[in-house]
């Protein structure tokens, strides 16, 4: 047996663990050995490497720590998304959150939507065909959509938006037929989102732990579901505190519905089912916890 198949050393699992963490907040268990084992050899492959000890030798050395950590944080993540899921959070939006949202926007600009931990586009192109659909009924109404993750593979293939005629399966066929093109090789069980839909999408590399995330703009409602559960409890309030101040006063967040706020000193409000709306809220002594600072 080889050395890769041997696997990572427990001292350089625990040497890759603490720099996840340190990269990106996502906490690994020690019982994830076996699965950064297997996703790490990815990379084995992508490097012409023969075993793991070679690679944490690269990783930790001055090239690696320049040029390769990004790619390690690419197969780490994890990208589970699908069209329409968890679909109550669309009904909230269209049927609440919007007519609020335009209610309060007297000056008339676009609202902004931000899928903070997109994966491979899923959410978003979810999110861009409702708020067309919504545009065409209420004249006025115009939306920006913004798309960021830490996997700059899981980017590119958003940004490419070709998908299986079985991951659009949720999306009814009305919309189906409406956004998105059929291949056209004989047989071809490809699709891919029209142009108009794709143009939509501003899609960016952002790490949640980031001390800025270079978003100048506030947003209306953020969808960031699924995504708080791979980090710690400490990391998940800072997290959700920074986006949080990423919101307008009355601004929506929306979490998975796994996910619990509860207990977290934060800005937000329940309103529905794992779904929050941004308050303004000052500390025992009256002083502002920030929230309305900009990050």
């Amino acid at each position: 047996m080889n050395s890769a198949q041997e696997g990572i050393s427990n001292t350089d699992y625990a040497r890759l663990r603490k720099l996840i963490y340190e990269q990106s907040g996502i906490n690994l268990g020690t019982e994830r050995k076996t699965m950064l084992e297997s996703r790490i050899h990815r990379r084995l492959k992508a490097l012409h490497m023969e075993t793991h000890a070679e690679y944490c030798d690269y990783l930790f050395g001055a090239k690696g720590q320049k040029e390769e950590i990004v790619h390690l944080l690419d197969v780490v993540t994890t990208n589970k998304t699908d069209f329409f899921r968890e679909p109550g959070h669309f009904d909230f939006l269209i049927q609440k959150a919007l007519p609020d949202l335009m209610k309060r926007n007297t000056n008339g600009r676009p609202l902004l939507i931000w899928s903070a931990g997109c994966s491979t586009g899923e959410e978003p192109y979810t999110l861009a065909m409702i708020l067309s659909e919504y545009a065409e009924s209420h004249p006025g109404f115009r939306f920006r959509l913004l798309a960021t993750d830490i996997s700059t593979t899981v980017l590119a293939k958003a940004k490419l938006a070709v998908f299986s005629t079985d991951v659009i399966g949720p999306v009814p066929a009305s919309l189906q037929r409406k956004y998105f093109m059929r291949g056209r090789a004989p047989g071809s069980t490809q699709v891919r989102v029209v142009p108009e839909l794709r143009q939509l999408v501003e899609f960016r590399r952002l790490n949640f732990i980031d001390p800025n995330y270079g978003i100048s703009e506030k947003a209306d409602a953020i969808f960031c579901r699924n995504v708080i559960i791979y980090f710690d409890r400490p990391t998940q309030e800072a997290i959700l505190l920074k986006l949080a101040r990423h919101l307008v006063p009355g601004g929506y967040m929306l979490v998975g519905h796994a996910e619990t706020l509860h207990d977290m000193r934060l800005p937000l409000v329940p309103v529905a089912p794992a779904t929050y709306r941004r308050i303004h809220k000052s500390g025992p002594d009256g002083a502002s916890d920030g929230a309305d600072d900009g990050a």
